[in-house]
């Protein structure tokens, strides 16, 4: 009796209805939440603290937060009806489901037009994103132009190196090494004053400048010269008045028994020769300090089994209060074992310095060690 007076279907219909109602309740929430954003961002379009098309994109999802809430509130009713009356009254009743349709097409224009500025809003989101990650990439792809991780293998030349950018800028140590003639090998370092994008581009212009003039003249201080009075040149040209770069250049001459070594107001080069560690101090002052600077090379003699070690003020001015790491310590890294492997003494000394820091080294740190084999 009671399945005869109460057909299947309707309980489905009442079982559907109640359904759609919790749809109702779930994205009528949302619509609210939805509704309160929008007043927020429209009061904040007054101020101009937003823009209108995030004022666009807010109204838009709120509509359709508020259609589909609408929709399966219809839904619902429908199948409520449809389960209470006879069935023929049924099947008209659940026309009401053209009243959201209606809407939709009413609307239509106003829906397409903000998912078609949600996709431009998202393509430049992307767009965005790939900048950035240009801009992570970019110190460390011109850091590996500066202070490359791989250095050409040398016959007659061990060659260790490390290379440490500074804290959130740009690099701007450098150092290279590279034959001029049979025999003849430069070794050179340096390190422009400041931070940030224009150091690091006179650091690579210095770099390259210095190889061609270094294949030029046979004289480091010669070819030093030459660097300062273009360096100087640029930099008074550009405004770069307080931009100044510190360099350190040594050829060693295999065919002579002989290094030559040039050095514009660079930290003193340390070179362990005949058992004891001297220092090859500057031998002339700051690049684009005076155009007209003189610089001069000295020569030393050199045999197998000489160590040199170049460095930039990054390792020599790590502080641990007022106390200086200095260049004694640099000094000492290379006096305590000159016969240690050259990339190891490298990554010594650094680890010297960092744990002698009270705080992470914030500058840039080049080492270049050579010994001759």
């Amino acid at each position: 009796m009671l399945a005869s007076s109460f057909p299947i279907h309707y309980g489905v219909l009442f079982a559907v209805a109640l359904s759609a109602y919790v749809a109702v309740y779930i994205w009528g929430r949302s619509a609210r939440r939805l509704g309160r954003s929008h007043g927020r961002m429209k009061r904040d379009l007054e101020s101009g603290r937003v823009s209108e098309e995030a004022v666009a994109l807010s109204r838009a999802s709120y509509l359709k937060d508020l259609h589909v809430t609408g929709l399966y509130f219809v839904i619902g009713t429908g199948a409520l009806m449809a389960s209470l009356v006879p069935k023929r009254i049924a099947e008209w009743a659940s026309l009401v489901i053209a009243i959201p349709v209606g809407v939709s097409l009413f609307q239509r224009k106003e829906l397409i037009a903000a998912d078609r500025l949600a996709e431009e809003r998202a393509s430049i989101e992307r767009r965005a994103e790939e900048v950035l990650a240009q801009q992570e990439l970019a110190p460390m792809k011109w850091s590996q132009r500066l202070a490359p991780d791989e250095l050409p293998e040398i016959e007659g030349f061990e060659i260790g190196h490390v290379y440490q950018p500074g804290a959130g800028a740009m690099a701007g140590d450098f150092y290279d090494i590279f034959p001029v003639a049979q025999g003849r090998l430069v070794a050179a370092i340096g390190d422009v004053t400041g931070h940030g994008v224009e150091p690091s581009i006179t650091a690579f212009q210095v770099k390259n400048l210095l190889r061609v003039f270094l294949h030029q003249y046979r004289d480091p201080a010669q070819a030093m010269e030459e660097l300062n009075a273009v360096v100087s040149a640029q930099g008074k040209a550009q405004g770069r008045y307080e931009e100044m770069v510190s360099v350190c250049v040594v050829v060693f001459d295999q065919a002579a028994g002989a290094l030559r070594f040039a050095s514009a107001g660079h930290p003193p080069a340390w070179l362990y020769h005949a058992g004891e560690v001297r220092p090859l101090r500057s031998t002339g002052p700051l690049l684009a300090l005076d155009q007209k600077a003189s610089y001069f090379s000295r020569e030393i003699p050199m045999e197998s089994g000489d160590v040199l070690l170049l460095y930039t003020d990054g390792i020599a001015e790590a502080r641990s209060g007022e106390q200086l790491f200095g260049e004694d310590r640099v000094a000492q890294v290379l006096r305590r074992d000159p016969y240690q492997d050259v990339s190891g003494m490298c990554a010594n000394l650094l680890t010297a310095a960092r744990e002698f820091a009270a705080e992470p080294l914030g500058d840039d740190v080049a080492l270049l060690a050579v010994r001759c084999s």
